[in-house]
């Protein structure tokens, strides 16, 4: 399976924001980094939605996406994810209703369980029922995006009487849905009931292992999603597959992981490990090894453009082929190097992947090629205006 002919660029940001910064800055950022993505070409950024934890600031996805479509033209915006069993079917479908309206037509939808317990512990919401109740959420939102009958459901979780939406999506049939899919088969199965996309989240993560060790799972997740839906007979589309990888670039390798070194470990050892309790995928390497064993690994790719466009190989070969690479935003770097290596990415990476490469490279063989026919054709035009120009002057 090869790549599509237009691969698709994006970031998945949740976002993540280093204890000690302000946060209202932080938030300020964020939406100019969706400026400088829609600059750059980036077909879609995916955001997050949290509650707790302190580093992941972003409650309402929606209201993000809603500031955020308003200072862009062209970048296409997905929750990544909202929560749906924090959240009543009918509230999400009507919200992403609009979203959809006011875009015209440049929204997604991403769902999932909720990532953090922390969240569904403040809402009484017990963590082994957040995946059904995911599931049954997400199929009761599409029947309201497509059903014109009212709909009536009543079940443990969700009461529906005779509802439906008053105004229909502005995407035919609706906006698009992508499930969050970790290491768990659920979202596969989820994306399989709904006929939906698929976000992987942390695919080529492997405790340590080298991302050779995932040759075969990513292929078995699709499987999964494959056959699930062929069971209620849907259809899965690997253009829809997006894979989520930690990438930083810059001119060098050796000056991407310098850019990072400090950043990266507040992430990984402040954030993952102390705060979340995420076991370390190296618990017995230094703090100051730990970002060049993520590297050397592959769980992070951190390098040069050449290096990005690798990992995409690589994971094609891994997965199959899929249809869409996410970043995961991060702030790994300043500012300024964070922007760059977004840059970077647009310039020399992204162009090799949708196709633009091709005809300028054909362009400038074919007048190589021919270079010497044409130096000759005009070194002889300017021949003859000079014999006419000397002509003239007898």
């Amino acid at each position: 399976m090869a790549l599509p002919p237009r691969l698709k660029f994006g970031i998945f940001m949740a976002p993540f924001h280093a204890l000690g910064e302000n946060p209202n800055l932080s938030y300020h950022r964020d939406l100019e980094l969706m400026e400088w993505l829609d600059y750059l070409g980036y077909d879609e950024a995916w955001i997050g939605e949290h509650h707790s934890g302190g580093w992941e600031t972003i409650p309402s996805p929606e209201l993000f996406i809603a500031a955020a479509l308003e200072r862009t033209k062209t970048l296409r915006f997905g929750s990544g994810v909202s929560s749906l069993p924090y959240h009543h079917p009918l509230l999400v479908a009507n919200r992403y209703i609009q979203l959809d309206h006011q875009s015209r037509g440049r929204v997604m939808l991403g769902i999932g369980p909720g990532a953090l317990t922390g969240d569904a512990y403040m809402m009484g919401i017990e963590p082994t029922e957040q995946r059904p109740m995911m599931q049954e959420a997400a199929s009761l939102i599409k029947r309201l995006w497509t059903e014109t009958e009212p709909v009536t459901h009543k079940s443990k979780w969700w009461n529906l009487q005779e509802a439906h939406v008053h105004l229909r999506p502005y995407t035919h049939p609706h906006p698009h849905i992508a499930v969050a899919a970790v290491q768990s088969p659920s979202g596969m199965i989820t994306a399989g009931k709904l006929g939906a996309g698929v976000l992987s989240l942390n695919a080529v993560a492997d405790r340590g292992k080298g991302m050779s060790a995932q040759k075969t799972t990513l292929k078995d997740f699709w499987k999964i999603a494959e056959e699930t839906a062929e069971e209620h007979g849907n259809t899965m589309n690997r253009d829809d597959w997006r894979i989520v990888l930690h990438t930083h670039v810059a001119e060098s390798k050796k000056e991407a992981v310098n850019q990072i070194r400090e950043r990266a470990l507040w992430y990984q050892r402040d954030y993952f490990e102390n705060t979340l309790g995420v076991p370390s995928p190296y618990p017995d390497v230094s703090r100051d090894k730990l970002v060049d064993m993520m590297v050397d690994s592959g769980n992070w790719i951190v390098g040069t453009p050449d290096d990005v466009a690798d990992a995409i190989h690589r994971v094609e070969e891994m997965s199959g082929g899929f249809g869409g690479y996410m970043i995961q935003a991060t702030e790994w770097g300043t500012r300024e190097q964070v922007r760059h290596s977004y840059e970077l990415i647009a310039r020399y990476v992204m162009p090799k992947f949708k196709g633009q490469l091709d005809s300028v490279e054909f362009s400038q063989k074919w007048y190589k090629d021919k270079s010497k026919f044409f130096m000759d054709a005009r070194d002889k035009s300017f021949d003859l205006v000079q014999a006419e120009y000397d002509k003239s002057k007898k």
